[in-house]
């Protein structure tokens, strides 16, 4: 197979991607000044903001409540056993996720899905790998709650919330009453909307910054969405808005085919291993298993690393830091 050359016009798999977007923009609200005063931007990058859109810098959180939420994201003692929280999975000093295949529930077993990233989840449609969880509250109820996540109790909760005055005293700073279910639950997804990762490399390209991508990572972009993959991966999380049949064209080997929230590929140089089981270890070996089993395309090497030179434009920055892979787990 050729790789095509970067087009100035719309591909097909463009169009159906401009097609798609709207359902990913449609959760966020106008962003001001997209781009820098003055500046024109390349024809390239017009043509990719029809696909894909940069992240924002804010959901316009209440920063009150995010300070609350960030406390109780990494607070053991909402847990059953008070010994775990939420950045015991979802490790917001490196990728918002783990570095294991499957993270272990409360009783030592593995979890059925590998843990996806925290980061940028407020902007996909729905949460869970089979986008099973509706919302943002929907999520924060799960994990506090169910016995393989934290396994807690809003008795319990709310029993060391209002007996801790680092906690008693914000809540009542920032929603004017004692601690409640939906107070807990708001405070917890105002922090996770702010978990988000702009100023990528490829968000500031598609902003107007000419250097901000190499011509092989240009390229890798023009395979991208020459031979397809923008049909799912786009918007402004290059996924996470809408479902999609696992294995269109080939089965993936020991897996049944399902439909499954397409994947947010913001982030995925450094969130192996990779796909629900997590039993995918490298970013190449993910790329050619997709194209074959999504698109029927057989990739040569040389095509995989041009795609993966592209998506590890995707890596963005919390707080003024670039997301890095976590440490491998020890044997």
């Amino acid at each position: 197979m050729t790789v095509p050359p970067p087009r100035s016009g719309r591909s097909g798999g463009a169009a159906l991607a401009a097609a798609l977007v709207g359902s990913a923009l449609a959760i966020l609200p106008p962003v001001a000044g997209e781009g820098p005063p003055g500046r024109t931007l390349p024809a390239e990058a017009v043509d990719a903001q029809d696909v894909i859109t940069p992240i924002p810098a804010s959901l316009g959180a209440d920063p009150d409540r995010v300070a609350l939420g960030r406390m109780l994201f990494s607070d053991t003692r909402l847990s059953r056993g008070g010994d775990r929280a939420c950045i015991t999975c979802h490790d917001i000093r490196s990728n918002g996720a783990s570095a294991v295949a499957r993270n272990l529930t409360t009783d030592g077993t593995p979890l059925p899905r590998n843990t996806p990233t925290a980061f940028n989840a407020a902007l996909s449609f729905r949460l869970g790998w089979a986008g099973d969880i509706p919302s943002l509250p929907d999520q924060a109820e799960i994990a506090l709650t169910h016995p393989e996540f934290l396994g807690g109790s809003w008795p319990r909760i709310l029993a060391v919330i209002r007996a801790d005055p680092a906690l008693d005293g914000p809540f009542w700073a920032a929603y004017g009453r004692d601690a409640d279910r939906a107070a807990v639950i708001d405070a917890i997804n105002s922090f996770e909307r702010s978990l988000l990762t702009p100023d990528s490399r490829f968000d500031r390209w598609l902003r107007g910054d000419t250097h901000a991508l190499t011509g092989a990572e240009r390229a890798g972009y023009a395979l991208f969405q020459g031979i397809g993959c923008a049909a799912c991966h786009q918007g402004v999380n290059v996924g996470g808005n809408l479902f999609e049949k696992v294995g269109i064209f080939v089965t993936i080997p020991n897996r049944a085919a399902e439909v499954l929230r397409v994947p947010s590929l913001r982030n995925v140089a450094v969130t192996a291993p990779y796909f629900d089981d997590g039993g995918v270890a490298t970013l190449p070996e993910a790329v050619r298993l997709m194209a074959r089993a999504q698109l029927g395309r057989e990739l040569t090497d040389a095509q995989a690393a041009s795609i993966v030179a592209f998506l590890g434009t995707l890596t963005g920055s919390y707080e003024g830091r670039p997301l890095t892979a976590p440490a491998a787990p020890q044997p």
